[in-house]
């Protein structure tokens, strides 16, 4: 199964920061953006699913919960990510802490 992986963080002077649902709506605009443009049919299935599984997560009762973990965990400074993916249909989100 593929994954896709959001790394929210802190915005510090060097480098702006976004928190996961930020994230995840960019990552849906990039995704639109592309599937609109999109010639090649076989990263438009790639995007399709991407879009989807993305959308999932924002609508997600889920979402707001990791968001609120990773944030917890970057305030200890430890690097998150949020795993998204498709298993058997179904959308599926892990927060991995490191």
């Amino acid at each position: 199964m593929k994954s896709y992986d959001l790394e929210p963080r802190y915005s510090t002077n060097e480098i702006p920061g976004r928190c996961v649902k930020c994230l995840a709506e960019q990552e849906v605009n990039t995704c639109l953006m592309g599937l609109l443009s999109e010639s090649c049919e076989e990263e438009g299935e790639e995007l399709k699913e991407k879009f989807e599984v993305l959308l999932a997560f924002l609508n997600s009762p889920e979402a707001k919960k990791l968001r609120d973990e990773s944030e917890k965990y970057l305030a200890d400074v430890e690097k998150v990510t949020v795993k998204l993916r498709l298993a058997n249909g179904k959308p599926r989100y892990e927060l991995e802490v490191s």
